[in-house]
């Protein structure tokens, strides 16, 4: 059977750089056991197979794969299937005013607003459907720095300190000196994300663009994803640690995390936090969207 699909960068103003998705639309008759197979034959992060919304009221529903498992939430997909269904189904109202979408996955719907102002690229964000959470403790900075090839003094800044926390998928943050020691990171010394475990995801308050506030890199081989440009669930968890370490005044704060530099897929994603009597009450993931490619797969 012939099924459409589009591939989109994520996370970036320009082509060819982000996170690149497929997505998968005419998904009638696939069983998970399909949709892991054909997720492993595009071999992208993730790829996303839409369906019809269990409620009517909603957009649609998604099921994420990455290479080798399913994931209950994910960041850059929810932001560039939010775009791809507001272009395809409402694209003279894009160009007009914003379109809210909800997208159900896993982790429950995730409420989304797609823009297209003129002159620019394609844009989403989204309300995180679970704030992030304290999961586990770090392993010590001597574990950590042999599993990741650097030195104990590399680990740690300011009040930053490694731990694992999440919002919808498990992260190990270890916050690194500086890009130094990001460029001399050795991640296949283990095999991250395996087993249920948490992805690693390091980074640093020094950045390339100076528009930033910081620089990233994760890694989940586990996962089937060695390195990956840019990570939305990731940076939402991100605003766990941040409440940890530096919590923003009460309001609004966004921050601009760079990731993928290293990959040659330079990536830009807001993250948005929004503080009331020193408690995080809402958080948003949000990032531009390139449209790359449309086809069909016959599988």
């Amino acid at each position: 059977m012939r099924r459409a699909y589009y591939t989109l960068d994520v996370f970036a103003s320009e082509p060819l750089a982000g996170n690149p998705l497929a997505v998968v639309l005419d998904t009638q008759g696939l069983d998970e056991a399909r949709m892991q197979r054909i997720a492993r034959e595009f071999n992208l992060a993730e790829t996303v197979f839409v369906r019809d919304p269990r409620d009517p009221v909603n957009t649609a529903a998604l099921r994420i794969f990455t290479p080798s498992r399913e994931l209950p939430f994910a960041g850059h997909p929810t932001v560039g299937t939010a775009v791809l269904l507001a272009h395809l189904r409402a694209r003279d109202m894009l160009r007009g005013q914003d379109v809210r979408v909800v997208l159900e996955e896993k982790v429950g719907p995730v409420v989304c607003v797609a823009r297209h102002r003129r002159g620019e690229a394609m844009a989403a964000y989204f309300h995180l459907p679970k704030l992030p959470e304290f999961l586990d403790p770090a392993p010590d900075n001597a574990t950590l720095a042999a599993d990741l090839g650097l030195e104990e003094s590399d680990i740690g800044f300011d009040a930053h300190r490694p731990a694992v926390y999440g919002a919808g998928t498990p992260n190990l943050f270890v916050p690194v000196k500086g890009l130094d020691a990001l460029a001399r990171v050795k991640p296949d010394r283990k095999h991250w994300g395996a087993d249920g475990g948490p992805c690693v995801y390091l980074y640093t308050r020094e950045v390339v663009d100076s528009g930033s506030h910081f620089h990233a890199r994760m890694f989940a081989s586990g996962w089937g994803i060695y390195e990956d440009p840019a990570t939305g669930s990731a940076a939402a968890a991100l605003a766990g640690a941040l409440m940890a370490y530096e919590p923003p005044a009460d309001g609004e704060t966004m921050y601009l995390i760079e990731q993928g530099f290293e990959m040659g897929r330079p990536s830009q994603i807001s993250l948005g936090l929004k503080v009331e009597s020193g408690r995080l009450v809402d958080a948003t993931i949000g990032g531009s969207v390139r449209l790359i490619c449309e086809g069909t797969i016959d599988v």
